[in-house]
């Protein structure tokens, strides 16, 4: 089915890069560029290599690095519509290879957002996605305000993409494949304490939503000896692992998907189709199965009425924990230096 990761592509498959990127390290403007240039120049020279990637997918953090006490930098920030983007795209447009990249994206007034985008063959932007799920309360981003779209990929494909805490929540990747992906992306910058945790929720966020999932975290030391753990994964549309990666920065671990394949299991499948059963409960004794939603932490969160049995125990409600302060001194300590945001 990997077809030799990728160097036998199957009628109608896809093939990913996704790349165990090392971790940067990032101070001053000027490593911002540095990384800019590293990440682009792999794109540009990917194009050279076998097999050829239809989509290279990079970690998240693997432009701005994971020293905490620069992501508030105004000046170390990107803009979606700025040169380091624009030199993203046109790396991709160069090498004619989708990209998916990390960016922290500048928010004036308010904290700033930790972003995803893909590019395709062309240069063009056709995802912008805001982590939904800061990983709280060690990260100082805004929480997402973009929901989580989805595009059309390479081979027919459906792209979904989620960063990292994202894909903790089960309610995350299934909201990517109630909006039509059938490959959902995974851009992490976990570290090895994580490493387990990491690869059952990969696994189950494809079964759960027949799905493939590929992700990547970044690789290698920080400058402080925390290691980040790069492993690679895809998993196919029942939870087997296709291809793992390991822990060598700069490793690029190919595999293929067939797009196809998880749309005709959506169809075909009776027994474990979890996604269209989730709405069609008992569908063999009621016509067309319940439809009502027996969830009460559903219909609370619908309602902003959220809480739970042990809310007033929960002993981290903010970022003070973590060395961040309170939500006010983030926002303070996000805004331009000289500036009122």
């Amino acid at each position: 089915m990997s077809g030799l990761g990728g160097l036998n592509p199957s009628p109608g498959g896809m093939v990913l890069g996704l790349v165990q990127a090392p971790v940067p390290i990032v101070a001053e403007p000027p490593d911002v560029a540095a990384a800019v240039d590293r990440i682009a120049g792999t794109v540009i020279g990917t194009c050279r290599a076998l097999p050829v990637p239809d989509l290279l997918v990079f970690p998240e953090y693997s432009l701005h690095g994971l020293d905490p006490a620069t992501w508030l930098d105004d000046r170390l920030l990107c803009d979606v519509e700025g040169p380091e983007v624009a030199k993203l795209r046109g790396a991709c447009a160069e090498a004619r290879i989708w990209g998916c990249f990390s960016i922290m994206e500048r928010n004036p007034g308010r904290a700033p957002f930790n972003t995803g985008i893909i590019v395709d063959d062309t240069g063009e932007l056709r995802l912008h996605y805001r982590k939904l799920h800061p990983w709280v309360p060690a990260e100082p981003w805004h929480p997402g305000d973009l929901g989580i779209p989805v595009c059309d990929g390479p081979a027919g494909s459906r792209l979904g993409l989620i960063i990292c805490h994202d894909g903790m929540l089960p309610e995350v990747a299934r909201e990517a494949a109630y909006r039509g992906a059938n490959v959902i992306l995974r851009t992490a910058g976990y570290t090895y304490p994580i490493q387990q945790a990491w690869r059952f929720t990969n696994q189950a966020n494809a079964f759960c939503n027949l799905a493939y999932t590929a992700s990547v975290c970044l690789a290698g030391p920080d400058g402080a000896g925390i290691h980040s753990q790069g492993e690679a994964m895809v998993c196919d549309v029942d939870g087997t692992v296709l291809e793992r990666g390991d822990g060598t920065p700069g490793r690029i671990v190919t595999a293929e998907v067939v797009p196809s394949r998880a749309d005709e299991v959506r169809r075909g499948w009776g027994v474990e189709n979890n996604i269209y059963q989730l709405g069609h409960r008992g569908y063999s004794a009621v016509e067309g199965g319940a439809t009502d939603c027996p969830y009460t932490y559903m219909r609370d969160l619908a309602a902003g009425s959220y809480r739970l049995p042990w809310e007033d125990e929960v002993r981290h409600t903010d970022g003070t924990g973590a060395g961040l302060g309170t939500p006010a001194d983030v926002r303070a300590a996000a805004r331009p230096a000289g500036g009122d945001g």
